[in-house]
Formats: structure tokens, sequence, C-alpha cells
């Protein structure tokens, strides 16, 4: 008999089964729910079900030109497997080429498959598309659990790359000093005040120490102002020369 989309839906919902099984045992269940329900469970297709509460602590990141995403799993053993880092890729380059709703639907669509053959739970957590700049590119450390992608305007690929590693490594908080958040100010400042309190400095001299306190602070948060962890005798604002750091976006696992 001829089953609708919507009974197929209504199976994988239930089952967390993939969508071509569910077609197949309603078709073989003549379009009788439970009778489909049965046999996908038969076949061991309905476990994934099961899987679906499961917590999700390890993972994998993926870039694809403009796009990051975080594919979560539930032990460090799958996020090590080939077909598991292949599959965060291809949900990386389905998300540079159809965007975040198109990665996020063909996830979906398969993510019942996927959790059958993996026996893992399965959540994409995050999925993003820079914007901005000329110039983009991105670093996905060797484990996989750590990235950054950079959006340069001017510069060249390698260039935005190599800032792409540092930030990997060096977790700024913003791109330039001017853009720390005053609440982060906020809270150094009452530190710097019970630090100099305790040290019986007098407060007639405490607002300059305060201002050099705060001017470094923001230079080692921010991207542009840290010493580059290629060659650290220059910032990475110098590594750059002429090319400015439009966006950038570190992630982990």
């Amino acid at each position: 008999m001829s089953v609708t989309p919507a009974q197929v839906k209504e199976l994988r919902e239930r089952t967390s089964a993939g969508l071509m099984a569910c077609k197949k045992a309603l078709e073989e269940s003549n379009g009788d729910m439970d009778g489909a329900i049965e046999l996908l469970r038969k076949r061991g297709e309905a476990k994934a079900s099961e899987k679906s509460d499961r917590s999700t602590g390890e993972g994998r990141i993926g870039i694809s030109g403009r796009a990051v995403i975080k594919l979560l799993c539930e032990t460090d053993f799958v996020a090590k497997n080939e077909d598991f880092i292949a599959f965060t890729q291809e949900l990386a380059d389905k998300a540079a080429s159809e965007g975040v709703d198109g990665v996020k639907a063909y996830f979906e669509s398969v993510k019942g498959d996927k959790v059958q053959a993996i026996g893992e739970n399965l959540v994409l957590e995050t999925v993003e598309v820079i914007e901005g700049g000329s110039t983009v590119a991105g670093y996905v450390h060797s484990n996989g659990k750590i990235a950054a992608i950079v959006a340069l305007e001017g510069g060249t690929e390698d260039q935005a790359k190599d800032i792409a590693m540092h930030a990997t490594a060096m977790d700024p908080l913003v791109a330039n000093p001017s853009d720390v958040p005053q609440d982060a100010i906020d809270k150094e400042i009452e530190i710097y005040k019970e630090q100099l309190a305790a040290e019986g400095k007098p407060e007639q001299i405490w607002e300059k120490i305060l201002t050099g306190k705060v001017n470094k602070f923001c230079a080692e948060r921010a991207l542009t102002s840290q010493s580059f962890v290629k060659d650290p005798s220059m910032s990475v604002q110098e590594y750059l020369g002429d090319a400015t750091v439009e966006k950038f976006m570190r992630v982990t696992v």
C-alpha cells in the first residue's frame, strides 16, 4: 500500500529509526503503526530511541569555508572513530553550502540511521556561519576538540589560518582591546582594589595603578594585541600588518 510522509514522520518520531527503515516497515505492515513499530524492534532498528536521552559529553568540531559545527557523542572512543569524523566533516560541508537551517534539517533526516550505526546518541550542538571579512580560514586542533575560525578584512588565507591557530591556543576573549566588556573590566578592578588594599598601597595612587592594570588586562585578553604565538616578538596585529580582524569564533568540546 501507499505510505504517506506523515505516517513515516510519526513512526520516526516514535522510534528514532531511519527514514527508509520506517517507510519499509510501514509498507510491510500495510500502514499499521503498531505493527511497523514491532517490525522495527525485531530488527533492532528502534533502539535509537533508547539512546536519545543519553548524555553527550564528547564530540568533535568541523570547519568548512565560513561554517563551523560541533557534533557531540557519548564517548571519546566514538569521537575518534573514522565514520564519526567523516560525518562531522560532512555536516560542516553541508553547513557551508546550505546554511544553518539546511544542515540542521539534513542532520535530523539522517540522525536515526547514524545513531543506529554508531551506537550512541548524537547532538548537533553548534552550527555557525561566520559573516564579514574578505578572507576567512579556520583551524581545528589535532584532537578535534578545539577550533577557531577567523574573518579578516584584507590579508591572506594563510594569515587567517595562522590567527585561527593562535586563537585556538591562546583563548582570547575579544578581537580588540576596546571590545572587552565593561562587566569583565569591573570585576578585574574589584580584584585589583582588594589586592592594593591588602598590599597597603595608599589610595591616592590607586587610580594610576588601576589604569595600568586594566590596560594590561584588556591587551592580554584581546586577540589583536596578544603576542603572536608563532612569533612572540610581535603582536597579532603587527603580524597582520594592514589587515584587520573583523570577527573570530573559538569553539571547544
